[in-house]
């Protein structure tokens, strides 16, 4: 059985009539969203041109990105082989990345006082002397000729071989690169990993492999007879000159301090500033007012800002990144805080205020109860992005992990250790969303997964 409904001329006059917003509607609600959609396009177009965002991806320097990620999951080792009395001397960055005297297989004497260096086989290489570089690629070898004035590249040289006005660049890719003047030889050859991170040329569990390092920890002979293997191993660990691993950890647990008691502090002042923000609290419109007008002056200047403000003030230190924190968390707790009283069930203050119960008492057991699992769940996800925050915060001399992490980018040469940093802070901050999840969970009565 089939039906069929059609509406004819006096029935739809009479449904335009009753519902006029249904079918006429107005041209906005009609276009507004193919209008918006349209606006954000246009605002976009303009700001690519406006900010020149075409040059900028054009000119940049994306060959320099792409070492600098390198730099990240791999090592350098960078010697000099400087020109000096007929012959090549090899001198070492600061980073101590191999003992003094030790025998590197890349980096090999020639009989003629020059040095081979060779770029994952024989076949890329460079063979340094103070008058000539042969460079050999993929078994084929070009001379680079060396004078007092310039460095000269053949004139049949492949593209992994560069002149730059009087030096030449040489470029083996990931296995590194070379660039040769007239009184020395800058060296870069980079190994997958990261050299010494355990421990450094100083220690005498420096090179081992993991099978001996594990029979030295449990039932090898001590190293030193004063401790065991495994606690100079620790020791070794921590005292690393060349990672800096106790100076770090104590970094980011002074950045971890910094974000607990701002966060802390901001929450223990917010609580009672809030009460007299709320209208529904607080009978004075005057109170409610500015005190709302101190939450607003207190939130909306940037953290980094109070950071810098503070740093001036009482110097570089953990103490003006606390501050920061809590001012700036003062400012934004009290707000939330205030909405949430502002939005509480009236119908339990009533209760509690009919048996002749105090203002304090009502707040206690007719309010208290209603907003605390909100309080304490922002509170938790303050402290959890002010663990983020502290960081940026050290960077401007508030100290902890953030200041350290600026020395490293500063040098241009500690990548790896800017990655190292990085991932102690996303472990942390992953541990502390978990920890903050699982609470708040708890607080608004789900079970945590």
């Amino acid at each position: 059985m089939s039906s069929s409904f059609a509406v004819n001329g006096a029935d739809r006059e009479r449904l335009l009539a009753q519902y006029p917003q249904v079918f006429q509607r107005s041209f906005f609600k009609r276009y507004g969203l193919l209008l918006t959609a349209g606006g954000v396009l246009a605002y976009l177009v303009i700001c690519f041109f406006a900010f020149n965002v075409g040059p900028a991806f054009m000119q940049g320097r994306w060959d320099r990105a792409s070492s600098y990620i390198q730099d990240w999951y791999s090592w350098r080792a960078q010697p000099r082989l400087r020109f000096d009395d007929g012959k090549v001397v090899p001198q070492w960055s600061s980073r101590g990345q191999y003992p003094a005297n030790a025998n590197i297989d890349w980096l090999q004497p020639l009989q003629n006082g020059g040095y081979a260096i060779t770029y994952g086989n024989t076949d890329n290489r460079l063979d340094v002397t103070p008058a000539r570089v042969d460079v050999h690629v993929d078994g084929v070898s070009y001379p680079v000729m060396i004078t007092a004035d310039a460095v000269t590249a053949p004139a049949n040289a492949p593209g992994e071989i560069r002149q730059d006005g009087s030096k030449v660049i040489v470029d083996y890719g990931f296995a590194g690169q070379a660039e040769i003047r007239t009184s020395q030889v800058y060296v870069q050859r980079r190994f997958l990993g990261w050299a010494n991170f355990f421990f450094d040329t100083r220690s005498a569990f420096w090179g081992k492999r993991w099978s001996d390092l594990a029979g030295l920890a449990f039932w090898g002979e001590r190293i030193d007879p004063a401790q065991s293997n495994l606690s100079k191993m620790q020791q070794d660990f921590l005292n690393n000159d060349v990672w800096q691993h106790a100076d770090i950890l104590s970094k980011l647990m002074q950045t971890l301090v910094m974000a607990f008691v701002g966060t802390l502090l901001g929450t223990l002042f917010a609580f009672p500033l809030a009460f007299i923000a709320a209208r529904n609290i607080t009978q004075s419109r005057l109170a409610n007012w500015g005190m709302k007008r101190m939450f607003d002056f207190l939130r909306s200047i940037d953290m980094l800002i109070w950071a810098l403000f503070f740093t001036r003030s009482f110097g570089p230190g953990p103490i003006p990144g606390i501050a920061a924190i809590f001012f700036t968390d003062t400012g934004a707790l009290g707000k939330v805080y205030a909405e949430a009283l502002e939005n509480v069930d009236d119908k339990q203050r009533e209760g509690v205020k009919s048996v002749g119960a105090s203002p304090a008492i009502v707040n206690r057991y007719g309010v208290i109860p209603q907003v605390l699992p909100v309080f304490i769940s922002q509170s938790l996800y303050f402290w959890e992005s002010n663990t983020r925050s502290a960081t940026i915060i050290g960077a401007v001399g508030a100290g902890g992990i953030g200041l350290k992490l600026l020395e490293a980018m500063g040098t241009n040469a500690d990548w790896d250790k800017v990655a190292y940093m990085v991932l102690l802070i996303l472990m942390v901050v992953f541990l502390f969303d978990n920890a903050s999840n699982a609470i708040r969970s708890r607080l608004i009565g789900k079970t945590h997964h």
